[in-house]
C-alpha cells in the first residue's frame, strides 16, 4: 500500500512539474480569455437576451390562446348569472373560458418588429466580436511587454557575463602592474550594477506576466510563463495595402462599422413601427365560455297523491259527475354540473377596428422622435466610418515610424558593437582609462535596449494594422 501510495505521490510531482513548466502561446492567451473573461461573458448573455427577443417576435405572427376559470360564492340577496332569477340563498357559481384573438391589420407592425429584432440580434453578436477584439489587441500588447520583458533580462544577464569576464582580465592586468587598482574597484562597483539591472528587470518581468495573467483572467499566475514566438524574420521587407486598401478592407471586416450600420437599420424599422401606430387596427378574436350555478334548480322525485273531490261538472246529457283532482309531491336538487355545463355554453366570433384619433399627440410625438433618432444613428455611421479612417492614418504613419526607429536602431547598436569592439581592445593595451570604457560599453547597453523596444513597437504596430485588415493576431 505504501509503494502505491509513493507512486501516487511522485505522479503528482511530475504533474506539477509539467503544469508549472507549460509555456502559453498568444493563441493560448487570447481563447483562455475569451473562455472566462468577464466582460465577454456578460456580452455573450446580452446575445442570448437578443436571440430571445427574435424568437419572442417570430412568435408574434401566431394567435394568442387563453384560458380562465373562476369561482365566486354569493351571500343574500343576488341575481343568479345563469338564471336571471333573484335568489336569497347563498350559492356559488363557477365559469370557464377559453378565447383566442390575432391581429388582421397593424400597418405590418409585426412584420416591422421581427426585422428590428432582426437587427439587434446581430448587433449584439457583432457587438460581442468587437469586445473580443479589442481583448485581442489588448492581450497582444500585454504579451509583447512580457517578450520586452524577459528580453531585458536577458541582456542585461549577458552584460552581467561579460562584465564578469572583464573583471577577470583586469585582475590579471592590475597583478601585473599594467593597469592601477581602481579600474578594479570601477568593474566590480559595475559588476553590481549590472546585478541591480538583473533584479530591477526581472520585477518588471513578473510585473508583465501578472498583468497579461490578470487580463486573462488565469488565478494561478505564479506558474505563469509564456512562450517566446520566433520573431527572426520581423525585419523581412513587408509590402502593406496603401491606407485606402487597409480601409476598404476594414469597412467590411470591422464590426464597429457593421454594428452602425445595424444600428442604422434597427432605426429604420422603430421608425417604420412608430409610423405604424399612426395606422388602424383590425383584429379577430372568439371566445367559447360557460358555467355552473348550484342556485340552479330542477325539479325530482315527482309522485302522484290520493285524488280528492274538488267539484261537479254536468255531461251534455244532463248527468251530474263528480270531479277529482290529484295533487302533486315533488323536490328540488340543483342541476348536474355536466348538464349545466353544456346547456350554459356559449361562443362568439368578434371583429375589431380601432382607429387612432387623437391621444394627445403622444403618438405623433413618438413618430417624429423616431425619425429624428434614426438620422442620429445615420450620423453614427457616419462618424464611424471617419474615426476608422482616422483610426488607420494614424496606424500606418505610426507603423512606418516604428519601422524607420527600427531601422535606425539597428544601425545604432551595429556601430555601438564596432565601436565598443574598438574600446575594449584598446582598453585592454592601456590606451584608454577606464570611464572612456564604461562609456563605450553603456553606450552599447542603451543602444541594445533601444533596438529591443523597437523591435517590439514594430511589431505591435504592425499587428494594429493586421487587425483592422481583419486579419487574427498571431505571433
Amino acid at each position: 500500500m505504501k509503494k502505491y501510495f509513493l507512486l501516487l505521490i511522485a505522479s503528482l510531482s511530475i504533474f506539477n512539474i509539467i503544469s508549472a513548466q507549460k509555456k502559453w502561446t498568444l493563441e493560448e492567451c487570447v481563447d483562455y480569455a475569451f473562455d472566462k473573461n468577464l466582460q465577454i461573458k456578460s456580452q455573450t448573455l446580452e446575445t442570448r437576451i437578443s436571440q430571445n427577443q427574435l424568437q419572442s417576435s417570430r412568435l408574434a405572427f401566431l394567435p394568442s390562446i387563453n384560458a380562465a376559470s373562476s369561482e365566486n360564492f354569493t351571500f343574500g340577496r343576488s341575481v343568479d348569472p345563469y338564471t336571471n332569477d333573484f335568489s336569497s340563498e347563498n350559492f356559488n357559481s363557477s365559469n370557464f373560458q377559453i378565447s383566442t384573438g390575432t391581429v388582421l391589420f397593424q400597418g405590418f407592425q409585426n412584420h416591422y418588429n421581427l426585422k428590428k429584432a432582426e437587427s439587434d440580434a446581430l448587433a449584439s453578436e457583432v457587438q460581442l466580436q468587437r469586445v473580443k477584439n479589442n481583448m485581442s489587441l489588448a492581450i497582444a500588447a500585454a504579451y509583447l511587454n512580457v517578450l520586452f520583458a524577459a528580453d531585458l533580462v536577458e541582456m542585461a544577464k549577458l552584460q552581467k557575463n561579460t562584465t564578469i569576464e572583464q573583471l577577470e582580465k583586469i585582475k590579471i592586468l592590475v597583478n601585473e602592474g599594467s593597469l592601477p587598482l581602481q579600474n578594479l574597484y570601477d568593474t566590480q562597483a559595475q559588476l553590481a550594477n549590472d546585478e541591480y539591472n538583473i533584479v530591477n528587470y526581472e520585477n518588471q518581468y513578473k510585473t508583465a506576466l501578472l498583468t497579461l495573467a490578470q487580463l486573462i483572467e488565469y488565478e494561478d499566475f505564479l506558474n505563469f510563463d509564456i512562450q517566446k514566438p520566433d520573431l527572426s524574420n520581423i525585419e523581412q521587407q513587408i509590402i502593406l495595402p496603401s491606407i485606402n486598401e487597409i480601409y476598404q478592407e476594414a469597412l467590411h471586416k470591422m464590426p464597429e462599422i457593421k454594428y452602425a450600420g445595424l444600428k442604422v437599420l434597427s432605426a429604420d424599422y422603430n421608425y417604420k413601427i412608430a409610423r405604424s401606430m399612426l395606422m388602424p387596427r383590425l383584429s379577430l378574436s372568439a371566445s367559447y365560455g360557460t358555467g355552473y350555478s348550484s342556485a340552479r334548480k330542477m325539479i325530482s322525485d315527482i309522485q302522484l297523491s290520493t285524488p280528492f273531490l274538488s267539484g261537479f261538472t254536468v255531461d251534455p246529457n244532463g248527468n251530474i259527475l263528480d270531479v277529482y283532482q290529484y295533487s302533486f309531491n315533488y323536490t328540488y336538487q340543483t342541476k348536474p354540473f355536466w348538464d349545466q355545463f353544456k346547456e350554459n355554453a356559449s361562443a362568439a366570433v368578434m371583429f375589431n377596428l380601432s382607429i387612432p384619433i387623437f391621444n394627445s399627440y403622444q403618438t405623433r410625438t413618438n413618430y417624429k422622435n423616431s425619425e429624428i433618432f434614426l438620422e442620429q444613428y445615420r450620423i453614427q455611421e457616419e462618424q464611424a466610418r471617419k474615426d476608422l479612417l482616422k483610426e488607420i492614418q494614424q496606424a500606418y504613419n505610426d507603423f512606418q515610424s516604428a519601422l524607420k526607429k527600427m531601422i535606425a536602431a539597428e544601425k545604432s547598436l551595429s556601430a555601438a558593437e564596432i565601436n565598443f569592439n574598438f574600446t575594449n581592445k584598446r582598453y585592454e593595451q592601456g590606451l584608454i582609462t577606464q570611464a572612456d570604457f564604461n562609456i563605450s560599453k553603456n553606450n552599447l547597453y542603451r543602444s541594445q535596449i533601444e533596438y529591443i523596444r523597437t523591435k517590439y513597437d514594430y511589431v505591435f504596430k504592425l499587428k494594429i494594422l493586421d487587425f483592422y485588415r481583419g486579419i487574427p493576431i498571431r505571433l
